[in-house]
């Protein structure tokens, strides 16, 4: 049996995937960051994150979701962001 990855598509949409998404979010916060991101790991270990936590396959994707970028992991895309 193939594993199955549950990730969040550009329309905002939940999709099954046999690829990991390489980018984690927050339904809620509307945020996307690393997966190994030291906010989004402390927020987890504190408890409640993890029923709102979402998975991207790329960049694009979280953005056309209507995500932005974590101030903590991606800071220059963070920047760039902040900026428009």
């Amino acid at each position: 049996m193939m594993t199955s990855y549950l990730l969040q598509g550009p329309d905002g949409r939940p999709y099954r995937s046999t690829t990991p998404g390489v980018l984690g979010g927050h339904r809620r916060g509307r945020i996307y960051g690393r997966l190994d991101c030291p906010a989004a790991l402390r927020a987890i270990a504190r408890g409640g994150y993890v029923t709102d936590r979402v998975f991207f396959a790329d960049e694009a994707t979280a953005i056309a979701a209507g995500y932005r970028p974590c101030g903590v992991c991606l800071r220059h895309e963070y920047a760039a962001w902040k900026e428009r």
